[in-house]
């Protein structure tokens, strides 16, 4: 059984306590209102709850909402998907607003919050419906994509090479509505299944402490 499996039924509540308390330093703040017009971008970083965590912290984001694109079917079961039948990766649909966040810093934070030396899937999450993507819409993403690309090879901290696949966008699916804000929904669940799943320990491996 998989460690999202587990996260998805009862846990002994001692334990997620332990990891509860231990994490309430780092509970998500507060999302930004949206404000003028918006923007939106798809992110594909592993698990799809944590993408989701991870950019409803930064101010600037309206909203993050979890589900699947890049695939051959219509309207994906989470079921299919993650049994890697269906060609969808797991990804996040973020909106945001432009005045207070551009495209550039997502995309940075991005880098910064994922194992970008892995296209086989992230941390615990194996297989192609778990590989980092950022799916663009226009040749001007494209391109803003690549800078930030070469701009990370130049800078990063390892030495391996740089996997994340840059895709043109297509439908995008929002998933079930049981998988939407499930690190408020289910938070001891979720801090387990992150804390296990060895994500933080992996991108400050990579990274360095935040």
């Amino acid at each position: 059984m998989s460690l999202r499996s587990l996260s998805l039924i009862a846990l002994p509540i001692i334990a997620l306590t332990l990891i509860y308390n231990a994490s309430q330093a780092n509970e998500p703040a507060t999302t930004s209102s949206q404000a003028g017009t918006t923007k939106t971008i798809v992110l594909a970083g592993g698990c799809f709850w944590c993408i989701e965590s991870d950019y409803e912290k930064l101010n600037g984001i309206i909203r993050a909402v979890s589900g699947y694109s890049g695939g051959h079917i219509k309207n994906p079961t989470y079921k299919q998907v993650s049994a890697g039948n269906s060609g969808h990766i797991e990804v996040v649909e973020i909106t945001y607003n432009p005045q207070i966040i551009d495209y550039t810093r997502i995309l940075d934070y991005f880098w910064h919050h994922i194992d970008p030396t892995r296209d086989d899937g992230q941390f615990c999450d194996k297989g192609p419906q778990y590989r980092p993507a950022i799916f663009y819409k226009n040749e001007t993403e494209k391109q803003a994509i690549l800078k930030s690309a070469a701009a990370i090879e130049k800078n990063k901290p390892f030495k391996e090479p740089l996997k994340v696949e840059f895709i043109q966008a297509s439908t995008f699916y929002p998933a079930e509505d049981y998988h939407q804000d499930y690190y408020k929904k289910s938070p001891l669940r979720y801090k387990y299944y992150r804390y296990a799943c060895g994500r933080d320990a992996r991108v400050e491996a990579l990274w360095g402490a935040k």
